[in-house]
């Protein structure tokens, strides 16, 4: 998780990893341990080497322990279901429950395709229709105002079902039903393999760009749901391709890259959480050129002799020293 600087259904309030990171230790390719942050509530010594090595996805370091920051647990939550007739009025209504500053927790965002899915695959009766997903908490007084809002909010763009879960086995179900998604979402696309990606965008932009995507999916003919955290404005895109039908695996590729490059024309990023790997190289170089020589001089400071998962995130350089895949005992698709 820190490694990728990884983040889930409750980034709306709490924050990604590196904001949840106080303290880490860490293995540098020479075999020097280092310690980077500080176990205070905050700090201002130096440059943000925890910050740094947090979201490296393995390139400088190999992280071996981690002081994390704790967080109540609210005394009481509830769970918010609302169908929408299409996926923008439920891109526009996370954007509104967001921007009206209620205390949300999770705000979980899924097309139509995705529902159906889940039900077919866990056996629920979900309405098929896309869908936001929503948690509130905090104190009894200040939940029953946000639900009140969130109902308002969703009213407005023309919710055409809410149903609030108080009893925590029905909100354990429900939210049960949400992290099934991608398990779901294989199963109905029988011989296919998955091949999941993700942007994120400013959240005024994610009706927009969640539209965009629906589209260009029914344009290519691919097969695909669409799951977000759409209180933090990351979309979530989980595709389906045969590997042996060369056109298909093409069209997936200009996929991603039409949506990489629809995320950056609307001031996102070409990854919210996924992070850049081996994939999203060329994306990276899109989106951040000008600051590629300051990324591989920090690579080539913390890593000179390149061993650390080269290839992912920068392209190696010429002349890098590193180890071939096999070698590491890994496919060379690893």
């Amino acid at each position: 998780m820190a490694a990728t600087n990884a983040a889930g259904t409750t980034t709306v309030r709490y924050g990604k990893m590196r904001a949840n990171v106080l303290e880490c230790e860490a293995v540098l390719p020479g075999g020097r341990v280092v310690r980077a942050g500080s176990k205070a509530p905050k700090t201002s010594a130096g440059y943000d080497l925890l910050g740094l090595l947090v979201g490296s996805e393995g390139t400088l370091g190999v992280i071996t322990e981690l002081t994390l920051r704790l967080q109540g647990i609210p005394e009481h939550a509830v769970a918010i279901r609302i169908s929408f007739a299409d996926v923008e009025s439920a891109a526009r209504a996370a954007t509104g429950i967001v921007a009206a500053g209620t205390g949300v927790t999770r705000v979980e965002l899924l097309d139509a395709w995705t529902i159906s899915a889940i039900n077919a695959h866990q056996g629920t009766d979900l309405p098929p229709g896309p869908t936001l997903l929503v948690e509130v908490a905090g104190g009894e007084t200040a939940v029953a105002g946000d639900v009140a809002s969130v109902g308002e909010i969703a009213g407005l763009e023309g919710a055409t079902d809410i149903v609030v879960e108080r009893d925590p086995t029905a909100r354990a179900r429900l939210w049960a039903a949400r992290h099934a998604s991608a398990y779901a979402s294989a199963a109905a696309a029988p011989g296919k393999r998955s091949r999941s990606t993700d942007i994120c965008v400013p959240l005024s932009e994610l009706a927009a760009a969640v539209a965009f995507a629906r589209t260009e999916v029914e344009r290519r003919g691919l097969v695909a749901g669409i799951v977000g955290h759409a209180g933090d404005g990351n979309v979530h895109l989980s595709l389906h391709v045969d590997p042996d039908d060369a056109d298909e695996v093409t069209s997936s590729d200009e996929l991603v890259e039409a949506l990489v490059e629809d995320a950056l024309a609307r001031g996102g990023t070409c990854t919210g959480e996924h992070g850049i790997g081996l994939g999203k190289v060329a994306a990276l170089e899109l989106e951040h050129g000008d600051l590629l020589p300051l990324m591989r001089g920090i690579k080539a400071l913390f890593d000179p002799n390149g061993i650390m998962n080269p290839g992912k995130v920068l392209r190696a350089q010429p002349g890098a020293r590193s180890f071939p895949a096999e070698a590491a005992g890994v496919s060379k698709q690893a």
